[in-house]
């Protein structure tokens, strides 16, 4: 369903270059453009028939060794969920399938069934994502992320992960929309611009990469949006998942490896996410509007609706909060804000969600 401007999801933790140049009429050069060397992947097994690297069967067999089950160490806690090996033999997965571990211990298992105990580096629920460091780790290739901003509408891409507890399932689909604003059931639920796909994704899929067809990660699968079931009795796939750009990611990832914490940009309010009014309404009463925050210092009062961010409608509070995650601390930001009828403008100087 649509929720003012929003999708609301559920989530899918599991149950069980070179440059080339050319010579023309033997008088004049002319450099092409340079071609983006491809990351470096996996061997196939030897004992697996060969597909070219080019193929979804030759980037899945070089991709999946380093894709691994997450699970609890303890075997009487249920649930699960997917992560992937990167530089430093970090493991990235989703904040909802690590934390709802955590008491038991995690245990990763590696495609060829190595096992290691885990520990999380550090969490970031806001965006769904977290960072986990391995006791044992075995040498697979990490994965590199692609460029998820240049993904269009229509790019293949391949889903790997765990659903049901089923490891190496490979799924491949396309980007069918770019920018969705979801925001998964919850109260702590996170709000960001993700991509769309019809590759399938189901509940052990959370935390698997979404790669391109040379290997990249251009997405981490976090959430599937179902009809006839609800938060926790997900139906399956409808041909409805998100990932969270590799963008986000990146950052996310840098931080919590660095600081084991991270911080957004913030304008100081708090919003009435249940309005039916359209656009960002901040909530009614004295403390609404934090003291010499930015909204405050940009002039906005509780009952306050803003309609505008940087040039783009806001049609809700959810959709304020996505296109913040886009932003950095101590950016300024041109809104629109309705008053008592009345349309105004001002300028905000982003504060950052640590303060």
């Amino acid at each position: 369903m649509a929720l003012s401007g929003m999708l609301v999801v559920a989530l899918i933790a599991g149950g069980a270059g070179g440059v080339a140049g050319a010579l023309f009429n033997n008088a004049s050069s002319e450099e092409a453009a340079p071609e983006e060397e491809g990351p470096v992947m996996n061997e196939p097994p030897p004992e697996a028939p060969q597909r070219d690297p080019d193929t979804i069967a030759g980037v899945a067999q070089r991709v999946s060794p380093s894709v691994v089950y997450i699970g609890s160490a303890d075997p009487s806690v249920p649930g699960g969920g997917s992560g992937f090996v990167i530089e430093g033999n970090y493991v990235v997965t989703n904040d909802h399938v690590s934390s709802a571990l955590a008491d038991g211990g995690i245990r990763i298992e590696y495609q060829n069934g190595s096992l290691s105990e885990a520990t999380i580096v550090g969490a970031d629920p806001s965006s769904d994502l977290a960072v986990l460091s391995l006791a044992d780790p075995i040498d697979v290739e990490p994965l590199a992320f692609g460029d998820s901003e240049a993904v269009v509408v229509g790019d293949e891409v391949i889903a790997i992960g765990a659903p049901l507890g089923l490891q190496g399932t490979v799924t491949q689909g396309i980007i069918s929309a770019v920018d969705r604003p979801v925001s998964p059931e919850g109260s702590s639920a996170s709000r960001f611009y993700a991509l769309q796909t019809d590759a399938a994704i189901n509940p052990g899929n959370s935390g698997g990469p979404l790669v391109d067809l040379q290997g990249r990660v251009i997405g981490v699968n976090s959430m599937i949006y179902t009809m006839g079931g609800s938060m926790g009795e997900g139906t399956g796939s409808i041909g409805l998942g998100f990932a969270i750009p590799s963008a986000e990611v990146q950052s996310v990832v840098d931080q919590l490896i660095e600081n084991e914490s991270t911080a957004y940009a913030d304008i100081g309010v708090e919003l009435d996410l249940q309005s039916p009014v359209a656009g960002a309404v901040i909530a009614d009463g004295s403390d609404a509007v934090a003291d010499g925050g930015p909204a405050d210092d940009a002039g906005l009062e509780p009952g306050d609706v803003i309609t505008s961010f940087d040039g783009r409608a806001v049609n809700s509070g959810q959709e304020l909060l996505a296109m913040l995650r886009d932003r950095a601390p101590g950016d300024e930001v041109d809104i629109v804000f309705e008053r008592d009828g009345d349309e105004d403008t001002s300028t905000i100087t982003l504060g950052s969600s640590t303060d």
